[in-house]
């Protein structure tokens, strides 16, 4: 206001200060009048809040100034007056008073208003100011102050609770400092407040630090008392909804409330005789929604600041505090009873876009009402168990659906066409909030009184079977889910016809169940068919159509064809956006969609941004809560792991499972999720206990809620299985494995995706018992499978042909390996193309075959293209550029390039030890790959240290007898050879032969790996006689176990031959 005073001096200058009575309009404008005092010639204060105190204030005036005694005298003498006067017009707030009439007719002076009528702007377009609650910071000095209490931080801690609730406003924060000056309980205030709301506002203290006469509840009284019958009533309903974002369409909705839509569970015209008397204010006298007196209520509120229109004048709020006052003040139990029935007149309960966003908008409002009153008349609860199911508030939905099925069985009976209804939503209930079973056996008791009731192929009967197979299919059950789908799609084939929308609805659900059944081609052709005759019948951009595509696309992504699947869900995206909007959950969810597919092609950060918008919208629209926006948090979660920012995906991961644990409990599938989910951020940051024990946690809750044979228990169980192969538990890992094989081949068949992946799971677990040729006969059975079933081309077959390469060098097919995994790379570079990360690790993988073979610039030479490419997509500190880095290191080890492997690789501890901290498993990896540097750089001090610091940290980490930390001895051993510490090498070598005997067995290739480390040290100490034994024993074992050609089998031999010239 200073500056606008300021300018152009000699111009009439008009400004307002509008807002609820109480926050401080009058104090702020004698503060801006005392601070600026040297801009006006003469200041006259103006009580203008009657027209009797605004005469009198001007006939004072005109008799102070020997002007006259009238009003208009005074006006004239200002108008002859050329200087900066000031009139302050204070308390201008009753609507009826022209205040413009007080105005002298002059081009110059200034004029000052506060008012809580903010109609009044119209008389300031330049300089209007609404005035509401202050500062924090400013209104803990505040109450500070008019409590006489010093700022000390103890002080300011507790006044800072104080204000929260008072919500910072300015007279209820002086009536708060009175209070507590006279009684001296700054400490004890919040709880006397919370217990004495309405007196604590009430009261005035004898002694306060200004002259204001009101209290914060008797302003507002005075408003309400000028209020007309339809203002006043509605406040006082709008007092039990949420105080924010009241949308018009609450009553308007209601004006037209359809009494069919519940039948005989609804309510009458009876039931709703009060809350339709009050709707009658907004009526029409033909029945129909009076707009315009509607508007006329809500400007009559405004006009007082009781209530605040959204731009848009779709909705309004009312201050905290007011909706609290009007509530505990001026309402009343006949009231809430009006407001109860009126909201739930307006509840949607269609499916068009209008209907999905008013729910949203309502749901703040169904928590307050439900919050003050959980007890309701009957008719109501279906009205609001609808929104309630709708909205993502599955506990509460079941709890009214509940009450709802037992008032349907007392007035209706056991199998009328209402209670079954009711026992439908009750169970649509239960299958939100995890509870699959109960949702079943309600479904599955429907059906069968439908059945008897209404015949097989009724429509009724049929969507029943339609809700049990669907619950089938969430209690891992898709082979009698399929069963039941399939018979709803044959007898609506027959009754309905090919192209009904019913049959496609059946067919996209059949689809569905092919899918969970491995069976993706037989899905993506029932899929096809269902699009193409919606795109006949309905047409290319009908919302049934588009998510016709959308299930396409999710079949060519189960069949690999993930440029396709991107293209379609584009395509969906886009005509999404275009009809439904940016922001609708259709066009959310066809974000998420692509999302996915840019992550099954690589462009991860692609994905990440598209999550990133997800999450945004659905936070804006859904709040933080919400079931969908958690799941935005945890695609952005997994995105970010691909991104390598393990640390940020494990608090966003965190954040969700502590969101999903207070708002469904431990135990709902959606909190085991996340808590799986947190466990692989966990182990991406190597913290392998951490993700066992929570790992551990899911599947002992897994077994008891859904059985040890669910599909979700199963997956519980390859997870654990995992961390335990982090944690070198081998054997328990490869335990768990078999059975979750020996499980998916009894439930699913041998040729189940999930069945071969536990194959595959498998594998690699008799690769760490260094059972080899076992894991090779697997991998094998999986690819024979994977091409016949899948085609050659299909990720899953090339990623079968990988790990059978990987089996082959465990072998000592080194040559086989490497054709493998060249026809995996050359497959790879055609489908996805030469950037993608899967062509990148085959490069990588190809690159280790030709280390193998001794074709080590080869190897060199390829490393150092996928460094390049994954430097230039992922970044210099992604994961898999760091392992790009160490592999190329390794080959410039192999190279004799000791010192550039050196650079290489202190680089990438430096890179390790800022990113992952000094503890992660790859840092210790990468202290283990210098320390091998150093040691062929002949800096063998530097690389026992580094060794003896590795081993010091793993023993810590993994304990004594964990793989790493064997591996770790190992190398500190060679160190100690390297420095002629022969006898301290062949203890330390001693120690790590015995644990992997007793650990892994006599012929596991570790352990005839430190057979051969402590032959070494025995032939350093002289001992050529031990060595030979040793050497001899090697040989025996490789040649059983590998065959004679093998590399390891001819270096044992070599080996032998040196103990035998040491033995002459």
């Amino acid at each position: 206001m200073q500056q606008y005073f300021s300018q152009n001096r000699g111009k009439r200058h008009v400004s307002v200060l509008h807002g609820l009575g109480g926050a401080g309009k009058t104090q702020a404008a004698l503060k801006f009048v005392d601070e600026n005092s040297d801009l006006f010639s003469s200041i006259f204060f103006i009580d203008a809040s009657t027209p009797g105190t605004l005469d009198l204030s001007l006939r004072k005036l005109a008799s102070a100034k020997r002007a006259g005694s009238t009003t208009q005298d005074a006006l004239h003498w200002m108008v002859s007056q050329r200087s900066e006067w000031l009139i302050l017009f204070n308390n201008a707030d009753d609507p009826s008073i022209n205040l413009q009439q007080f105005f002298p007719r002059c081009r110059h002076g200034n004029i000052l208003i506060t008012t809580r009528n903010f109609q009044l702007r119209i008389h300031a377009p330049d300089s209007h100011y609404m005035l509401s609650d202050m500062e924090e910071a400013d209104a803990v000095a505040l109450l500070l102050r008019s409590s006489a209490n010093e700022p000390t931080t103890e002080n300011q801690v507790e006044a800072r609770r104080v204000v929260q609730v008072l919500h910072c406003f300015p007279l209820a924060v002086v009536q708060a400092g009175a209070f507590i000056s006279k009684t001296g309980t700054l400490e004890g205030y919040l709880d006397l407040y919370m217990e004495n709301k309405a007196h604590l506002l009430r009261e005035r203290s004898t002694q306060t630090h200004d002259d204001y006469a009101w209290t914060v509840y008797t302003t507002w009284k005075i408003s309400f008392d000028r209020l007309r019958p339809a203002a006043s009533r509605l406040l006082q309903v709008s007092s039990f909804f949420h105080h924010g974002s009241i949308d018009k369409k609450i009553f308007s909705n209601g004006v037209h409330y359809d009494y069919t839509v519940f039948g005989e569970l609804g309510p009458t015209t009876e039931d709703l005789q009060d809350a339709r008397a009050f709707l009658a204010y907004f009526m029409t006298p033909s029945g129909m929604w009076n707009e315009l007196a509607f508007l006329e209520s809500t400007a009559e509120l405004q006009s007082y600041s009781l209530i605040e229109m959204d731009h848009r004048g779709e909705s309004y709020s009312i201050h905290p505090l007011v909706h609290s006052w009007t509530r505990e003040s001026v309402a009343n139990v006949q009231i809430q009873e009006e407001a109860l029935a009126v909201f739930g007149m307006c509840i949607p309960v269609g499916n068009h876009l209008d209907d999905h966003q008013l729910r949203i908008k309502l749901l703040p409002h169904v928590d307050a009402l439900l919050a003050q009153r959980r007890e309701m008349e009957p008719y109501l609860l279906p009205m609001y168990g609808n929104i309630c199911l709708k909205g993502g508030r599955a506990a509460m939905a079941a709890e009214l659906f509940g009450r709802v099925r037992i008032n349907a069985r007392q007035l209706l009976g056991e199998e009328h066409p209402g209670t079954l209804w009711a026992m439908m939503n009750l169970a649509s209930s239960y299958s939100d909030l995890g509870q699959s079973k109960e949702a079943a056996e309600l479904e599955a008791s429907v059906l069968e009184k439908r059945k008897r009731l209404l015949g097989e192929e009724h429509p009724d009967t049929l969507g029943a079977m339609a809700n049990l197979a669907s619950s089938y299919s969430d209690l891992g059950q898709p082979k009698e889910a399929a069963e039941l789908k399939t018979s709803v799609l044959e007898k609506r084939k027959r009754l309905l016809g090919e192209e009904h929308p019913d049959t496609l609805g059946a067919m996209a659900n059949l689809a569905c169940s092919y899918s969970a059944l491995g069976q993706s081609k037989e899905a993506a052709e029932l899929q096809t068919s269902v699009l193409e005759k919606m795109k006949q019948l309905l047409g290319e951009e009908h919302p049934d159509t588009l998510r016709a595509m959308a299930n396409l696309a999710s079949s060519y992504s189960d069949l690999g064809q993930f440029k396709e699947a991107a293209e379609l869900e584009a395509s969906v995206l886009e005509k999404r956006k275009r009809l439904l909007g940016e922001e609708h959950p259709d066009t959310l969810g066809a974000m998420v969609n692509l999302a996915s597919s840019y992550s099954d092609l690589g462009q991860f950060k692609e994905a990440a941004e598209l999550e990133t918008s997800v999450l945004e919208k659905r936070k804006q629209l859904l709040g933080e809560e919400h079931p969908g926006t958690l799941r935005a948090m945890a695609n952005l979660a997994c995105s970010y792991s691909d991104l390598g920012r393990s640390k940020e995906a494990a608090e966003l991961q965190a954040s969700v499972l502590e969101k999903q644990k207070q708002l469904l409990g431990e135990e709902h599938p959606d909190t085991l999720g996340a808590m799986a989910n947190l466990a692989c951020s966990y182990s991406d940051l190597g913290q392998s206990k951490e993700a066992a024990e929570l790992r551990a946690s899911v599947l002992e809750k897994q077994k008891r809620l859904l059985g040890e044979e669910h599909p979700d228990t199963l997956l519980a169980m390859a997870n654990l299985a995992c961390s335990y192969s982090a944690l070198g538990h081998s054997k328990e890992a490869a335990e768990l494995r078999t059975s979750v094989l020996e499980k998916r081949k009894r439930l699913l068949g041998e040729e189940h995706p999930d069945t071969l992946q536990a194959m595959a799971n498998l594998a690699c677990s008799y690769s760490a018992l260094g059972q080899s040729k076992e894991a090779a006969e697997l991998q094998a059975s999986v690819l024979e499978k994977q091409k016949r079933l899948l085609g050659e081309e299909h990720p899953a077959t090339l990623l079968a042909m990988a790990n059978l390469a990987c089996s082959y060098s465990d072998l000592g097919q080194s040559k086989e390996a490497a054709e493998l995994r060249a026809s995996v790379l050359e497959k790879r570079e055609q489908l996805l193309g030469e950037d993608h990360p899967a062509t990148l690790l085959a490069m990588a993988n190809l690159a280790c075959s030709y280390s193998d073979l001794g074709q080590s610039k080869e190897a060199a030479e390829l490393e150092a293209s996928v460094l390049e490419k994954r430097e230039q997509l992922l970044g210099e500190d992604h994961p898999d550029t760091l392992l790009a880095m160490a592999n190329l290191a390794c080959s410039y080890s192999a190279l004799g390039q000791s010192k550039e492997a050196a650079e290489l690789e202190t680089s990438v501890l430096e890179k390790r030890k800022r990113l992952l901290g000094e503890e992660h498993p790859d840092t210790l990896g990468a202290m283990a790959n210098l320390a091998s540097s150093y040691s062929a750089l002949s800096r063998s001090k530097e690389a026992a240290e580094l060794e003896a610091s590795v081993l010091e940290k793993r023993k810590r980490l993994l304990g004594e007898e964990h793989p790493d930390t064997l591996g770790a001895t190992a190398n500190l051993a060679s160190s100690y050879s390297d420095l002629s510490r022969s006898k301290e090498a062949a203890e330390l070598e001693a120690s790590v032969l015995g644990k992997r005997k007793r650990l892994l067995g006599e012929e596991h290739p570790d352990t005839l790996g430190a057979t051969a480390n402590l032959a070494s040290s025995y032939s350093d100490l002289g001992q050529s006689e031990e060595a030979a034994e040793l050497r001899a024993s090697i040989l025996k074992k490789q040649k059983r176990l590998l065959r004679e050609e093998h590399p390891d089998t001819l270096g044992a031999m070599a080996n032998l031959a040196s103990s035998y010239s040491d033995l002459g």
